[in-house]
Formats: structure tokens, sequence, C-alpha cells
């Protein structure tokens, strides 16, 4: 019997097709754990862009990121100025607060909110808003039952913010604006 060995190129393949046969094999785990990856990360990403199910998802503080005009034209301003503050307080028992400032509004020159100029009245009332009362969620909406506003036109209305998206510490919501066109609110919650 002749035991015959095969050539050097012959084994060289074999080792080599061996190889890349695993590593291949290595290549397609690969893709199907980053296959997996991604779509767990998709679903992830669609479930983060919830929304608010119940007022029990808003209760906490929230401070304001932004607060965008929207104007007819498509331009965009910042309601309360490049550096507006604002807070949200959404109580568990249905109540909320809700105040948005413009740090660079003007003082008033006499120093008495009762003896602001025509100037200053306007800088003031166009420099902030609060509102309070109570506030429920459904259909994606939040709705506001305002018992009291710093723009009078608000006080004794029911207001509804339409939820844009919701991740639990990001919320943004858009409003007819109080000031013309559509409002876009962005709160990030305090931890």
């Amino acid at each position: 019997m002749i035991i015959s060995t095969p050539p050097k190129a012959e084994v060289s393949c074999v080792v080599t097709c061996a190889a890349n046969t695993k590593k291949r094999e290595r290549n397609d785990m690969s893709r199907a754990i980053e296959l997996a990856t991604m779509g767990l990360s998709i679903s992830i990403s669609a479930t983060s862009i919830a929304f608010a199910q119940t007022a029990k998802d808003l209760v906490g503080t929230w401070t304001a990121v932004s607060s965008v005009n929207i104007r007819q034209d498509g331009s965009r301003d910042d309601v309360f100025g490049p550096r507006g503050k604002g807070i949200a307080i959404f109580e568990s028992n249905g109540r909320f607060a809700i105040v948005n400032v413009n740090p660079d509004t003007p003082k008033f020159e006499s120093n008495r909110r009762s003896h602001g100029t025509a100037e200053e009245n306007k800088a003031a009332v166009l420099g902030g808003i609060a509102l309070y009362g109570t506030y429920w969620v459904s259909n994606k909406t939040i709705f506001f039952k305002v018992e009291g506003s710093t723009y009078p036109n608000w006080t004794g209305t029911d207001q509804a913010r339409a939820v844009i998206s919701f991740t639990g510490d990001d919320l943004k919501w858009s409003l007819p604006a109080s000031i013309g066109g559509t409002a876009e609110v962005t709160w990030k919650r305090v931890k």
C-alpha cells in the first residue's frame, strides 16, 4: 500500500480554505449579531419616542430646554430669548404649575411693579408667562384646565399640548402660541 502525501499547495489550500470557512462563519455570526443589535437598537429607539400615556408619566419637575415660536413664514424665534428659563411641575394629584421667563427682560426704572412705563410693561408681558391648574393626559395630548395665568385670556380655559416626543426624561410639545404661530417647547426632567 502506497501512502502518498498531498503536495504542499493542496495542504496549504486545505488549511487556508478551512480557515476561510471559519472566518466566514465568524463573519456571518458577527453580521447576525450586528443585525440583531441594530434591530434591538431600532426597537428601543422607536419605543423611546413613546408618548406620555398617563399623568403619572409626567409627575416631577421639568426645566425648560427651549421655547421656540414658529411663524407662518417658517421662521423661528426663541420666545423667551436665547437664555430663556422655565420650570414645569406636575404633581401626582393632577396639579401643575408652569413658569417661563426671559432672564434678560429689562428691570423697571422705578423699581416698582405698579409704576412701569408702557414699554417696560410690554417687555414684562412678552418676557414671561405663568399658568397653573389641573392636568390630564389622553391620546398623546396633555390637557390643562387653567385656573390662573399671567396671560388673562388663558385663565379659566382648557388648553391642549400635543406631545411631539417623550422619552421619560425628555418631553417636547407643541401648541398654538399666545403670540401667534406655533410654539414648540422642550423640557428635561430634573433629577
